[in-house]
C-alpha cells in the first residue's frame, strides 16, 4: 500500500488480497528429501501445477539447477503409502523409485537414460543405501505380493547386486519384523544396523535397533537389538566416519542424540532432536567431520539449529532466521569441514532449500517453494500461545488477521478458524504458509493447534493421546477456540475448525461431540474409525489400538467415537473436499455423512475429486479446496467477497447456521 493509498474499511472475511489461491499453484512446489554430493545439491520438488509431478533437481556448484528426469517422469516411493527416501546419488549416478511402476531405477547423470534394476512385480521400495565394497544396493523392500490372497505387506532388507541387478535374484538380509527402515553400513562395511519394529506399535511408540556381521559374501549374521523395545523410540541411527554408531533417542522423555556404548546423551537437553518417522529418510542430524555433528531440534514449537563437539558434548547455537527446518543432512570434505544442506521456513520467508557453510557459519537459500514476490509486511506472524484445558496446558500458533490495506469496522471480532494439523501423532509449525496467509489476509484469525499428542514437547505430551483419540485432541481444539474468545480475539458466533485425514477426525468429531463451533470443513477427514481399523494399509493397520483401544476387542469404543454414527448431533453446516482415489479414508464415509445432513435440513457442500487420493496433489484441486471454503463461509455467514467463488452447490443454504 502506498503512502496515499487510504486504509480500507471492510468486514472481516471480505478483505481483498494479493495472497490468491492461484499463488498457491503458479510458481510454487512442495520440498523434500534434500542431500548434498561432491558438492552438487539435489532435492525433490512436488509440482502442482505439474498435477503433483514428483521432480528430482540438482544444483550445481555453480547454481547451475537442472531436472533430472523428464515429465511426465515422477520419483516417488509408494512404500508405506507415504514413501520418502526415494533416491541416492552416488557420483554420476541416480538411483530413485519411479512413482508410476515403483521399480528401482539406475540413471547415469550425464546420459539420462533410466534402466531399472528390480523386476516387475507389486514390491514397493525406499531408504536406498550403497554398499561400494560389494557393489550392490540395499534398500528396504514393502512386498504386496500377499495381499491379493488376503495377507498383508512383507517388509524385508534386501541387497540388489548392481553388476547384473535383473539376472540375479535380490539377497534378503532381514526379514520376519513387521516393519524396517534406516539400513546403515559401517565405514569398514563389516556391519549393517537398522531399525525394525513389529505391530501394533508405531516407530514413535518402540523401535529396535539393531546391528548385524556381514560376512565375506555379504550375509548378515548375528542380528542383535542393541537399543530401544520396550517403550523406547529410535530414530536415525548412523554411523560417524570413525565408524561410532549414533542414533536418537526418547529414553529420558525426550528424543536426544546418544552415541553407542554411553548411558547419557551427547546434549540432554529438554528438546525433540527427532520428529515422529511418518516416512523414510527423514534425517535431524549428520557428521560435519569426525569430530562434529550438526543438528536441528525442536523446542517450544520452534526448530534451531546447532553443532555438537562429538567428545565433550560442548554445543553450539547457530544464529539464523529460521523456525521450521527437516531434511538435514551433511557432507564431509576432504579438508575435514563438511557442509550441510536442510529445508527451512521462516515465519516470513518460505520454505526453501537451504545450504550451511561450516567454515563461515552462515546459511544461504539456494532455492524457494514459491517463486511469487510478496512483501513481508502482508504476512501475519505467529505468536506462540498456551492456554488451558481442564488441569493441563496446550500449545498452539496464534496468528491474527491482517492485511495492510484494510481495517475492520470498530466493534468487530473476526471470524476464528482453528487448524487441526493430521497424523495424528504430528505436529504444525510457524512456518511460513500461504495456506495460512490465504485466510489472515482475509480477515481471519487463525489458532493452529498442536493438541495433546502432538510432537515437540516430549514423550509424555505424545502420550496423552493414548486411548483418547477423539477425547483429549477435541477437547483442545474447543478450548483453543474458547480461549480467544475470553481473550475478545474472536466472535462466538463465527468459530470455525477445519483439518485434513486425522485433523478432519478431530473437525468432526469436535461438530459430532461438542458445541463449540459454528461450521467445519473436513478434507478427506475420518468419519468412521471401525472402517479405518479394518481397511486401511499396513503401516497404519495397528495405529489406532493406542489411539482408541485393541481392535477388534474395543469396538464398541471405536464406534461409539465414530462422528458417522453421530450425525443427529452435528448441527451445523460442514463442507467436505474428498478425492474419489481415497485408499485412507474411502469417499463413501464423507457421502454418508452428506446424505444424512441433507435430509437433516442442514446446510452441507460436498466437493469431489476423480483423480485425487488421500490429500490434494493437483493444483485445480487445491485451489478449489481453498476458494470453495472461502465461499462456503461467505454464504452461510453472509458476509461480501470482493471476488465471486467457484459457484459451489450448498444443500438447505438458506436454513440458519
Amino acid at each position: 500500500m502506498s503512502e496515499s493509498q487510504a486504509v480500507q474499511t471492510a468486514p472481516y472475511g471480505s478483505w481483498k488480497s494479493t495472497i490468491s489461491a492461484d499463488l498457491l499453484v503458479q510458481g510454487s512446489v512442495r520440498l523434500g528429501e534434500a542431500s548434498l554430493v561432491d558438492g552438487h545439491c539435489y532435492w525433490l520438488e512436488s509440482r502442482p501445477a505439474e498435477k503433483g509431478r514428483s521432480v528430482l533437481v540438482q544444483r550445481s556448484p555453480d547454481g547451475t539447477r537442472r531436472d533430472l528426469l523428464p515429465a511426465p517422469l515422477s520419483v516417488r516411493s509408494k512404500a508405506h503409502e507415504y514413501g520418502g527416501a526415494s533416491y541416492l546419488v552416488d557420483g554420476n549416478t541416480v538411483y530413485f523409485v519411479l512413482a508410476e511402476d515403483q521399480r528401482i531405477y539406475r540413471m547415469e547423470l550425464d546420459r539420462q537414460l533410466p534402466e531399472p534394476i528390480t523386476g516387475e512385480d507389486s514390491s514397493r521400495y525406499a531408504d536406498l543405501c550403497l554398499d561400494r565394497k560389494r557393489n550392490r544396493l540395499l534398500c528396504i523392500q514393502e512386498d504386496h505380493s500377499p495381499c491379493d490372497t488376503g495377507g498383508e505387506a512383507v517388509a524385508r532388507i534386501l541387497s540388489i547386486d548392481l553388476d547384473d541387478p535383473l539376472a540375479c535374484e535380490p539377497r534378503i538380509l532381514a526379514e520376519g519384523a513387521d516393519f524396517y527402515s534406516n539400513p546403515g553400513l559401517s565405514p569398514d562395511g563389516s556391519r549393517l544396523s537398522f531399525l525394525r519394529w513389529q505391530h501394533p506399535d508405531m516407530p514413535w511408540d518402540t523401535t529396535e535397533l539393531c546391528v548385524a556381521e556381514l560376512d565375506v559374501d555379504g550375509n548378515a549374521q548375528h542380528i542383535e537389538p542393541i537399543a530401544g523395545g520396550a517403550g523406547e523410540s529410535i530414530f536415525q541411527p548412523q554411523w560417524s566416519p570413525r565408524g561410532a554408531l549414533f542414533y536418537v533417542s526418547d529414553r529420558n522423555n525426550w528424543w536426544n542424540i546418544y552415541c553407542l556404548g554411553s548411558d547419557a546423551p551427547l546434549w540432554d537437553k529438554r528438546a525433540e532432536f527427532a520428529t515422529p518417522q511418518w516416512v523414510f529418510g527423514m534425517s535431524t542430524y549428520g557428521f560435519l567431520s569426525a569430530d562434529e555433528i550438526l543438528c536441528t531440534y525442536s523446542e517450544e514449537g520452534r526448530w534451531h539449529l546447532a553443532r555438537i563437539d562429538i567428545h565433550s558434548g560442548e554445543h553450539h547455537v547457530i544464529e539464523q532466521p529460521y523456525c521450521d527446518i527437516e531434511s538435514l543432512r551433511c557432507e564431509k570434505s576432504a579438508s575435514d569441514n563438511g557442509n550441510a544442506v536442510m529445508i527451512a521456513a521462516g515465519a516470513d520467508s518460505f520454505p526453501a532449500v537451504v545450504a550451511y557453510d561450516r567454515q563461515s557459519d552462515q546459511l544461504e537459500s539456494i532455492a524457494s517453494s514459491n517463486s511469487n514476490r510478496l512483501p513481508g509486511e502482508v504476512f501475519s506472524i505467529a505468536q506462540e500461545i498456551e492456554f488451558p484445558t481442564g488441569p493441563r496446558s496446550v500449545y498452539a500458533f496464534y496468528y491474527p488477521p491482517y492485511n495492510p490495506d484494510y481495517e475492520a469496522p470498530e466493534g468487530e471480532k473476526p471470524p476464528l478458524i482453528v487448524f487441526s494439523h493430521g497424523g495424528p501423532t504430528g505436529a504444525t509449525s510457524a512456518g511460513l504458509s500461504l495456506k495460512v496467509q490465504y485466510w489472515t489476509s482475509r480477515g481471519f484469525a487463525i489458532l493452529d493447534v498442536n493438541y495433546s499428542g502432538s510432537t515437540g514437547y516430549g514423550r509424555e505430551y505424545r502420550e496423552r493421546l493414548r486411548d483418547s483419540w477423539g477425547i483429549s485432541d477435541v477437547e483442545d481444539v474447543c478450548a483453543g477456540a474458547e480461549y480467544l474468545v475470553a481473550k475478545g480475539l474472536a466472535d462466538p458466533q463465527r468459530l470455525l475448525i477445519k483439518g485434513g485425514s486425522a485433523g478432519g477426525y478431530t473437525v468432526l468429531a469436535a461438530l459430532a461431540f461438542h458445541n463449540t463451533f459454528k461450521a467445519g470443513a473436513s478434507h478427506y477427514g475420518i468419519g468412521d474409525l471401525t472402517t479405518l481399523a479394518r481397511d486401511t494399509h499396513k503401516f497404519e493397520s495397528r495405529y489406532l489400538d493406542k489411539l482408541v483401544g485393541h481392535w477388534p476387542e474395543k469396538e464398541y469404543i471405536y464406534r461409539a467415537r465414530s462422528p458417522i454414527n453421530h450425525v443427529d448431533q452435528l448441527n451445523c453446516p460442514v463442507i467436505f473436499f474428498q478425492g474419489q482415489e481415497d485408499k485412507v479414508v474411502p469417499p463413501n464415509q464423507a457421502q454418508t455423512m452428506v446424505d444424512a445432513l441433507k435430509q437433516r435440513g442442514i446446510p452441507v457442500a460436498y466437493i469431489t475429486f476423480e483423480n485425487e487420493g488421500h490429500g490434494f496433489r493437483s493444483g485445480d484441486s487445491i485451489k478449489m479446496a481453498l476458494e470453495g471454503e472461502l465461499e462456503f463461509y461467505s454464504r452461510i455467514f453472509n458476509f461480501p467477497l470482493p471476488e465471486p467463488g467457484p459457484g459451489i452447490a450448498i444443500e438447505n443454504e438458506n436454513v440458519s447456521p
